[in-house]
């Protein structure tokens, strides 16, 4: 099966590209800016019932979703943040499935929408300003190793389109 027939990646599994430039990596940010705006469209006008639907049999609901990219993206900013400021830090991973099993995971969306627009208004800023070299410093991940914050940026363009498309997905399956 390709990869885009399967409902567990919709844009295809994450292949980090070979070599990260200033255009490609323009490009990236440019989805993370989008992300916001993106995701408030996917979800506009769900009903509590649409968003507590799963995007695929045994996967998370819209809701579930949603806080993820909140989690996931302010972990991320983080990383950046700390990659820049020490030397190859060793980041904590979470366990994101986890996570979406918590309590807060089933409140409304509205708050991790306002909290995904802000931490992408800070993190554009920051990855607008960064250099060449700033690209190549990084963090280590204690399961994936040394993790460089170009390779990070294309990780996290990838999961904003990856999750958005899960969404989008199930309301054109759905007709919603």
């Amino acid at each position: 099966m390709a990869d885009q027939d399967d409902p567990r990646y919709p844009i295809g599994k994450l292949k980090p590209p070979a070599e990260s430039t200033p255009a490609l990596r323009a490009e990236q940010i440019e989805s993370l800016r989008l992300l916001p705006e993106r995701l408030s469209t996917a979800v506009a006008g769900l009903n509590d019932v649409q968003l507590d639907t799963p995007y695929r049999d045994g996967g998370w609901t819209v809701r579930q979703v949603v806080h993820h990219f909140a989690d996931s993206h302010a972990n991320s900013y983080i990383r950046f943040k700390l990659a820049l400021t020490e030397d190859w830090p060793t980041i904590k991973p979470y366990d994101e499935a986890a996570w979406a099993r918590l309590p807060d995971a089933s409140l409304p969306i509205e708050p991790s929408q306002v909290l995904i627009t802000g931490l992408h208004q800070r993190l554009v800023g920051l990855l607008e300003t960064m250099s060449d070299e700033g690209f190549e410093r990084g963090f280590i991940h204690p399961e994936r190793g040394r993790v460089s914050l170009a390779t990070n940026l294309a990780i996290y363009d990838w999961h904003s389109r990856h999750h958005t498309a899960h969404i989008t997905n199930l309301r054109a399956r759905k007709g919603w």
